[in-house]
């Protein structure tokens, strides 16, 4: 890997590590769904802006329904979760379940895309609810059932996340493609229409609600065009240069950048089980993304 890939990987983690704090600013003051929404909105503004500059032609070749649809599926949906999430679990805490994502991938490619389940991955899956397990499980809460619906929460988003993947492929990359860049825009317009009545509902059932607090906004507004908008150029910039493969390891450094955010920003700490729980989601995310070492091929000598 090149250094420039290094340092793209590097920002991206610690720009989407940084992302579960903003949520966990936030989603306690306003609520999950106008975080979510907020986040999807300035997402869709910033892409826009990007899109403008580049000069980009807004042609989704007849694919804008299935980027909507993905919006939902890729965005409104896990990032409402997310800010669920984030009302009861430290930011590390979501980070690290945020790594679920391939073996929620693998679980759904078994289920419902006809996509092998090697004994490592098997292996990988089951060290993986482990892992939960453990983190789940970690003392010092105050209230079980909250942090088990966290938990679920983010469960729930990597699910998305990872039946998000192969519909791209399935409805976006088979058919011919389109530019990524238009992809991630489409799809933070189809979150955005998706979140909106929720939102205007719960602004009209919340009216107490104080938005007028500066970390509020400048939390949302960091998270829609820095975590959202900059982060999927960095992204998509990083699986054209080094594949879909090696930018999934970003999942292995956005817990350690969330923890590090974490204490400097929320003084929040982790403990003893929390870091064995963390160690072994890891192992088991490396067992399913980690490529299959294929036999060599025997010459046979005349």
């Amino acid at each position: 890997m090149q250094m420039p890939d290094l340092t793209r990987l590097i920002a991206l983690a610690a720009i989407w590590g940084a992302s579960f704090i903003f949520m966990r600013i936030a989603s306690p003051e306003i609520g999950a769904v106008n975080t979510a929404f907020l986040r999807v909105f300035f997402g869709f503004v910033g892409l826009a802006l990007i899109l403008i500059a580049f000069r980009n032609k807004f042609d989704f070749k007849g694919k804008i329904r299935a980027t909507l649809a993905l919006g939902i599926i890729n965005s409104g949906i896990p990032f409402f979760m997310y800010c669920m999430a984030a009302r009861t679990l430290p930011a590390g805490y979501s980070a690290i379940l945020n790594a679920t994502t391939p073996l929620m991938g693998a679980f759904i490619g078994f289920a419902f895309f006809n996509e092998k389940m090697t004994p490592k991955r098997w292996i990988g899956a089951v060290l993986g609810l482990i892992g939960i397990v453990f983190i789940t499980t970690t003392g010092g809460w105050h209230d079980t059932g909250d942090v088990l619906v966290g938990v679920a929460a983010c469960l729930i988003a990597t699910s998305c996340y990872g039946l998000a993947g192969y519909l791209t492929r399935r409805w976006i990359t088979n058919k011919g493609g389109l530019d990524p860049k238009l992809v991630a825009f489409g799809s933070q317009i189809g979150a955005t229409v998706f979140l909106m009545p929720f939102f205007i509902g719960s602004v009209i059932e919340n009216p107490d609600i104080d938005w007028f607090q500066g970390k509020i906004w400048l939390s949302v507004i960091c998270v829609g065009f820095l975590c959202t908008s900059v982060a999927y150029i960095i992204y998509f910039k990083l699986i054209e240069t080094i594949g879909a493969l090696r930018t999934l390891t970003v999942t292995f450094l956005i817990p350690i950048f969330a923890v590090i955010w974490g204490y400097l920003a929320l003084s929040e700490t982790i403990n003893e089980k929390f870091i064995i729980g963390s160690v072994i989601v890891c192992a088991a995310v490396w067992l399913v993304v980690s490529p299959e070492k294929t036999p060599a091929k025997k010459i046979l000598k005349v």
